[in-house]
């Protein structure tokens, strides 16, 4: 029964009933996530923490290589500059690891105590006269097949300049390790620069034949096709003939 001279009804253990009906035991009042998802968590947060990380690098990782079609940006039909475009092909890299090649396999030669200033020269001269023949030879590759492309000669030297990164990471894993690292390293390279030859010049060579409306299984496409199978092939080739006299 309500006392007569209290002024207001006590609604206070009405409200704690009801509100303690939905709240859990320790929870201070707030309201707490379900005891399985909770517990989980709490059981191993590292790795919760790492596999929901690791899922959303994975899904950005995907995102990018979906919208990057290795395509050269072009304004006004001209290529742009290599600073302005990742995809550019650029002569920095080929030229400081041409170089670089050169003093590494200077080191290497002197660590077997066989270095001489004309076996250098020998190397470096061997290593430009491969790549002036690489480029002699895919150009008139390109003039017999016909192919109307935007390739120039700087570009055609760029491509063909990046594998000499993996021949210097080969050299140096093989002065570490030996021949075991010399040949995981050389290989992994050698299976990169294949991907990036097939993927760059494909874009040059067979993206021309396909805005000149030549058929997909024409003899004259497939020519192209054979080229530039040909040339990403001769990058692993020439990546350990010009490497592997160097590691013992």
């Amino acid at each position: 029964m309500a006392d007569p001279h209290q002024l207001f009804d006590d609604t206070s253990s009405a409200q704690s009933r009801g509100y303690g009906a939905h709240r859990a035991p320790g929870s201070l009042g707030y309201p707490t996530a379900p005891a399985s998802a909770q517990d989980a968590f709490l059981t191993d947060p590292v790795s919760n923490m790492a596999m929901a990380y690791g899922s959303s690098l994975a899904a950005q990782g995907k995102e990018l290589v979906d919208k990057n079609d290795w395509e050269v940006q072009y304004q006004q039909d001209t290529p742009v500059a290599p600073r302005f475009d990742v995809n550019a092909p650029d002569l920095y890299i080929p030229a400081m690891a041409f170089i670089t090649y050169i003093l590494v396999a200077g080191l290497a030669l002197g660590t077997q105590d066989r270095f001489s200033p004309d076996l250098l020269g020998l190397q470096a001269s061997s290593a430009l006269a491969w790549l002036t023949l690489e480029v002699l030879a895919i150009l008139l590759s390109l003039y017999l097949v016909t192919v109307n492309t935007d390739l120039t000669t700087i570009d055609l030297v760029a491509f063909l300049g990046y594998k000499y990164v993996g021949m210097i990471g080969g050299v140096l894993m093989g002065l570490l390790f030996g021949r075991i690292g010399y040949y995981l390293v050389l290989g992994w390279c050698c299976v990169s620069i294949f991907v990036f030859m097939i993927r760059t010049l494909r874009l040059k060579i067979l993206a021309e034949a396909a805005a000149e409306g030549v058929p997909v299984r024409g003899a004259r496409n497939q020519l192209r096709m054979y080229l530039t199978m040909a040339v990403a092939a001769a990058q692993p080739l020439l990546m350990y003939w010009l490497t592997f006299h160097l590691v013992r």
